[in-house]
């Protein structure tokens, strides 16, 4: 049996390799554009702008709401999400360290870059 060793990683690089599961299809990055662009809740109109079957939609916000991204409410056939900003801007915050690396460091061998 082959042995999981993602809880040897700390605990932030395992949150941010979780977002970028989460975020890592188009469909889900486009899902949360639509959801950007709104000032409130979206019931319904999601796949309206998708060029997804509703199923296949369903299942892209479940794994956004999964980890967290989202906020969603059911009510019989009615369903409204928004974007967890909270959750959403504490994951903006850890790539941002991405970014500072990336402008203190550069390659210093010659050889490969």
């Amino acid at each position: 049996m082959a042995i999981n060793r993602k809880m040897e990683f700390a605990t932030d690089e395992i949150a941010l390799a979780d977002f970028a599961k989460a975020i890592s299809h188009p469909a889900r990055i486009a899902i949360l554009k639509i959801l950007a662009q709104q000032k409130s809740c979206i019931c319904g109109e999601i796949v309206e702008g998708l060029p997804l079957a509703q199923a296949t939609v369903s299942q892209h916000l479940k794994e956004l709401k999964a980890a967290g991204l989202i906020k969603g409410t059911i009510e019989g056939k009615t369903s409204c999400y928004c974007i967890n900003w909270e959750v959403f801007n504490q994951f903006v915050v850890r790539f941002s360290v991405f970014a500072d690396l990336a402008k203190n460091e550069s390659c210093q061998s010659q050889s490969c870059c």
